[in-house]
């Protein structure tokens, strides 16, 4: 891996040091969490971004390496290799050039040049490459006719030199660059709607004479052209203008106008449309299909981030709803901790009507739980049930709606029933928008994060790096909030760096087992959490009312001596350091710089003394949906509404207004000036004011605006000069709810 440091350091523009540090504390078999927070003199203050970035191009590299000792191997073998082809292989920095290097020595299946070799017809192959202006192609043609070997003519004989030249020309390492840069640059992406699939393939209707050059098409295009050719009602075409691929051949492989030449000629487009271009169209697919992953993936990623880290309630006594009509509405109550004390059903809505008996029992309960917060599941009944509870008026009692996107796949889960064994997937999803409320955090991890509902083609990107880079993103945002050991749930656990299901488990039996830890020193009496794992998750979980009054801090415990000897220095003690602020600005960070911790951890520490187990998400702040909007048939346009926003895509944002299906703002309609991307904007959860533009209830689509001054967001602070809006950003389109299907609450 040493020779690909400055590699990775100059596609990532940072150091080659940085690079060879993290590098080194991977294979150490430190995590990314850990690095970031507790290693920043070694990764010169690297984010969790930045180093699973290094991590990943250093497995790529890692993975070109062992194909490329793969191929060194297969020609040893077979005594082909030669100094000027060892150097091409060793000299390859990508995997097509690799493959297209080794391609003309590649074990092949029986081609038509094969047959021709067989028939003897190289050595006119090789006479007519070399174009000589006196050679004339029919007379030399001749020689080779021989029907014994199946050559009955002059004819036969040419096409079986064409044949040869033309693999020849395939097999060109340099000519395949050529070609495959013009296919990257210059190549179109052409769609037709498949014979016959009209009708069935409506959806796609602006796709069926589609053309758009590849190198310009936005991800969530080219996923959703490709979803309509899986689907077998679009037929894709990628290929540069004909004319310029052949134009680029000819002039590596064509030497003037002589007979022989006009047979290379030939030779050249039977190359490019019968080998290369199909070829080298499956490579660009394959490439241009991974840069669309990585930007949906990247869009789903920023996304669960910002829902993860959405603000917590907080420890709460807390009464939810799961809502419904004919099965009526599901009531669990939960303490400050999550735990079920009580379920129920209420049926206050049609065909049962129990509106009296309902309203009696849900005083009952908030007065026997001292219930502070009431969490409504914002499926379907959510709106009516929401206005049963505001009409019951329960003093100092709070109502709010809960995305419960999800909630159903945790209730019918493994995870679920060994949490609620006697209780059945009703209140088990009841329980879950009540706890989603508490802290989404910790609820949320015990789902897929596919489930959530905040994906763009999630289910047509490559699964294993969309697992690796939500995985990454679930354990950032766990250890960036930190864990309380002893209330944690075995799945919240496992994203705590260094632990993993096993290891989670394990604190789990043992908290069970020996009651609450005491101390941080204490996980070291887990089973088979050693030193490395401790080192590894430490700093990132929390023990509140412990002895030491660090371990309820993200202070790591290999620095507690640090702290120790600075209010030693001063004559006080830890806890007087933490509490008071004029002691902290006495302590000169300097003097404890020493070759293991720098300014970066010392800074660190004192944020951390300044307000020890911070939460850094941010307050939270109760929203409530329009009381004159109930259902799609009562939106006009024109409406101002309040809106949450649940998904943020590359064309702009989903809003929920409280009428079971979200309307898009897209990319043109979000501010009064250019917007780059959604994010720029708005986030995930972020609270909005919109305009309704438009209303189609046969399609259940709903057109949004924020761009006029009563329908923004709350300012936000933006560096620069003002940009003003681009005329060429176009309002929603029917292909726009195409791309990402709006969240529509459940039934």
């Amino acid at each position: 891996m040493s020779q690909h440091i400055q590699q990775i350091a100059d596609e990532m523009k940072v150091s080659a040091r940085q690079v060879a540090a993290t590098i080194a504390l991977i294979q150490e078999g430190a995590t990314i969490p850990f690095m970031a927070r507790y290693r920043k003199e070694v990764t010169g203050s690297l984010d969790e971004v930045q180093l699973a970035n290094i991590r990943d191009r250093a497995d790529q590299l890692d993975q070109l390496d062992k194909r490329r000792e793969a191929i060194l191997a297969s020609l040893t073998e077979r005594n082909l290799l030669n100094d000027s082809l060892k150097k091409d292989i060793l000299g390859a920095d990508t995997l097509s050039r690799l493959e297209d290097i080794y391609l003309p020595y590649k074990p092949k299946r029986r081609t038509r040049a094969t047959i021709a070799r067989e028939r003897g017809l190289e050595p006119l192959a090789t006479l007519l490459l070399e174009q000589a202006p006196g050679c004339r192609p029919e007379a030399e043609a001749s020689a080779f006719v021989d029907p014994e070997k199946e050559v009955p003519s002059v004819e036969e004989a040419l096409q079986g030199a064409r044949d040869i030249i033309a693999e020849t020309v395939n097999e060109d390492a340099e000519a395949r660059k050529t070609v495959r840069q013009l296919f990257l640059t210059e190549a179109y992406i052409e769609a037709k709607v498949m014979k016959g699939k009209e009708a069935e393939g409506a959806k796609y209707k602006d796709y069926f004479e589609w053309r758009e050059k590849l190198a310009d098409i936005p991800s969530h295009r080219l996923l959703a052209l490709r979803r309509g050719e899986k689907e077998l009602i679009l037929s894709l075409n990628i290929r540069p203008e004909e004319e310029d691929a052949i134009y680029q051949l000819e002039k590596r492989f064509v030497k003037g106008h002589f007979p022989a030449a006009e047979q290379v000629r030939l030779a050249v487009a039977d190359s490019y449309k019968r080998l290369m271009a199909p070829s080298i169209e499956t490579d660009v697919r394959i490439s241009s299909k991974d840069h669309a992953d990585v930007e949906a993936i990247r869009v789903f990623v920023d996304n669960l981030r910002q829902l993860l880290l959405a603000a917590p309630l907080g420890k709460k006594r807390v009464l939810a709803a799961d809502p419904g009509f004919r099965s009526g509405c599901k009531i669990v109550c939960l303490d400050e901790q999550g735990n079920l004390l009580e379920n129920t059903n209420i049926y206050p809505h049609p065909p049962q009507r129990q509106v009296a008996q309902a309203e009696h029992l849900i005083m009952a309960l908030v007065q026997r739980h001292n219930i502070e917060v009431v969490a409504i599941g914002n499926g379907t009944a959510s709106r009516e049930t929401e206005a049963f509870f505001r009409d019951i008026k329960l003093p100092n009692v709070s109502v709010v709606m809960v995305n419960e996107s999800g909630a159903s796949i945790y209730s019918a889960s493994e995870v679920a029933r060994e949490e609620f064994p006697d209780h059945d997937v009703t209140v088990r999803g009841a329980v879950s928008i009540g706890r989603r409320l508490m802290d989404p955090l910790a609820e949320l991890v015990k789902i897929d994060p596919k489930s959530i509902g905040v994906g763009q083609y999630q289910h047509d990107v490559d699964q294993a790096a969309l697992k690796k880079s939500l995985d990454d993103t679930v354990e950032t945002c766990v250890n960036r909030v930190g864990v309380e050991v002893n209330t944690a749930s075995k799945q919240l656990l496992t994203y705590v760096a260094g632990l993993g299901p096993s290891l989670a488990q394990n604190i789990v039996e043992y908290r069970r087992g020996n009651g609450p830890f005491r101390s941080r020193k204490e996980l070291m009496k887990v089973p088979r959490l050693g030193e490395k794992a401790f080192e590894q998750a430490a700093g990132f979980l929390r023990i509140r009312d412990a002895a030491h009054p660090l371990d309820s801090s993200a202070v790591h415990p290999e620095s507690y001596h640090i702290v120790e000897k600075m209010a030693a220095d001063l004559g006080v003690t830890v806890q007087d350091l933490m509490r008071e602020e004029k002691l902290r600005k006495q302590i000169k960070l300097q003097a404890y710089v020493n070759e293991k911790v720098g300014l970066p951890t010392l800074e660190d520490i004192m944020s951390e003394l300044a307000k020890p187990g911070r939460d850094p998400r941010e307050k939270f702040e109760a929203f409530q949906f329009s009381d004159t909007v109930h259902e799609m048939s009562d939106l006009r346009e024109g409406m101002v509404l309040p809106g949450i926003v649940t998904n943020i895509t590359d064309f702009g944002a989903f809003v929920d207004i409280g009428v079971h299906q979200d309307g898009l703002v897209h990319l043109s309609q979000l501010a009064n000036r250019y917007v780059k991307h959604p994010n720029e904007v708005v986030k995930v959860h972020q609270q909005v004011q919109v305009r309704v533009t438009g209303v189609d209830v046969a399609r259940k689509r709903i057109s949004l605006s924020m761009k006029d001054e009563e329908a923004r967001p709350a300012p936000r602070k933006e560096g620069g000069k003002r940009q003003e809006p681009r005329q060429d950003q176009r309002p929603p389109q029917e292909s726009d709810f195409l791309r990402f299907k709006p969240q529509q609450k459940k039934k």
